[in-house]
Parts: C-alpha cells; structure tokens; sequence
C-alpha cells in the first residue's frame, strides 16, 4: 500500500510544479535562437525537424490518425506528420498549453510564438519553396481535429471512446515522458501507459532530454526531469514491448547551453509497436 500511495504522491508532486509553467517563457528559452536558428546546421531545432521529417517520409509510417502526446505549446512536432496523417489529435496536461495550441489552430492571433519560420523550413526539407508555408499552416489546421487533456500517468490517459478501438496509427510525444515523471519507474510506467493508444505495429516518434535533471518551466520555475541515457531509452522502449528501429543522438554544442536547463543532449526514437 505505502509503495501506491508513494507512487501517487510522486506525480501529485510533478503535477503541483507545472501548476505554474508559463508557456510564453518556455517557448522563449528552447524555441529561438540559439537553439531555433535555421541559418546553423547544428541549431536543436532544425535537427528534431530532421529527424521528424526523414521518419514520416520513410514510406513505413502511415494511416489515418497522428496522436500527439504532451504537445506542450508546441506545433512543430506535428508539422511533417501532417502530410502523412488525415487527422491529427494534440494533447497536454495543461489548460494554458491547450490554450496557447488553440490560439493558433484558429488562427485568432495572440500567440506566444511565431511558427512562421518552422513552417518555412519543413517546406524546404520537403522540397518546396519556404514561400509555400501559408498552405502548410492551413493543412496542418484542417487535419488537426481536437485538442485535448491528457495524463501519462493514468493507465488510460485519454477519456474513453476518443480513439478508435484499435488504437492511434502512430504516436508522437516530445520531451514529455522524463519531464513530468518523479523517477525512472514512473517515466517507465507512462510508456507503457501511452502504448495503450497506440494499435499494433503502429509508430511511436519518441523525442528527449539526455543527461537532464531540471528545466526551467518560467523564471523561477524549476521542474525536475528524469536524467536519461541512451541505454536506458534503449531499455525502456524495449521492457514497453516496443521494437526500436532507430535511435538517433544530438549534443548540445556549448553555445546551446543557456542556463535554462541542465540538457547534455537530445534523442530521437523511431519505435514500433509489436
């Protein structure tokens, strides 16, 4: 029984931490330059929009629904996906995060973030003009359907009959898993939770911290992550009855250091479901 009760005293801990996360900040300190400069080859973000975009265009990963796990205030993770996807579902925790997602999915102006220049540069991956990205954004509303609550530590995170029976096609969750769970066998567990939605040999598009133990959710507010290795990604996916097919590795130049986190590195996993 104490061993229950310690594990839910645990998440009611990560839960209380974001209660004050402030997206506007966050997209500030991971979302531009340094570490968005498209301009740098070896700028984070146009390596995570690299690796998105060689794995939705592989030919293997297909079907009807993209379910995003922990969108945050993020779009970009679903940017590609949504050439490959009719119907995209983005979640989080947070009300403020759902609300940052609707501000630009209905176009109402009032965002925290200009995702112009994201747009611009996955049509170039895609071999289009960056000049095309107004028909990029509208694709990507159009095929967005639904922006909902979600919670990793539940064993059924999402509210029932949201999904078809079988599952989700594919899956997407970005720095989410190690971010919002105490300890290792809690970021275990919400693997597990997660593979639930997912249908057989569907694609799960796993992106995360290495060598994390704390980021900053808004000034002064200091969030405890999981610290990971590529080992234990490895581990995790594997003990989650997931088959990785590639697991891809960034380090952070020195410059990308920038006090907001305590990041070494960043994974990309392409994983299936057995």
């Amino acid at each position: 029984m104490m061993d229950e009760r310690g594990k839910e005293s645990g998440v009611a801990a990560m839960a209380a931490c974001y209660q004050k996360f402030d997206p506007a900040a966050y997209l500030q300190y991971n979302y531009t330059p340094p570490r968005a400069d498209f301009s740098r080859k070896d700028s984070i973000v146009p390596w995570k929009l690299a690796c998105l975009h060689r794995a939705f265009t592989e030919g293997d990963v297909r079907g009807e629904l993209l379910v995003d796990i922990g969108s945050g205030p993020t779009l970009y993770q679903v940017m590609s996906g949504c050439e490959v996807f009719n119907r995209i579902i983005l979640t989080d925790f947070l009300e403020v995060n759902r609300q940052e997602l609707r501000r630009w999915l209905q176009d109402e102006g009032g965002c925290s973030l200009d995702w112009t220049p994201y747009l611009e540069h996955v049509c170039k991956l895609e071999g289009r003009r960056p000049s095309a990205w107004p028909e990029k954004a509208a694709k990507l509303r159009q095929v967005t359907s639904d922006i909902l609550p979600i919670d990793v530590h539940c064993s059924q995170p999402l509210a029932p009959d949201i999904l078809p029976s079988a599952g989700a096609d594919c899956l997407v969750s970005s720095f989410c898993l190690e971010s919002v769970s105490p300890d290792l066998p809690a970021f275990n567990r919400a693997l597990g939770h997660i593979r639930k939605l997912l249908r057989p040999g569907g694609h799960l598009m796993l992106i995360g911290a290495l060598g994390e133990s704390y980021y900053f959710g808004g000034p002064g507010v200091r969030i405890p992550v999981v610290p990971l290795n590529e080992a234990q990604v490895c581990t995790s996916l594997k003990e989650s009855d997931y088959t990785l097919i590639r697991l891809e590795v960034y380090t952070l130049p020195q410059d990308m250091r920038v006090g907001v986190d305590d990041v070494t590195g960043v994974f990309f996993a392409k994983a299936k479901r057995d």
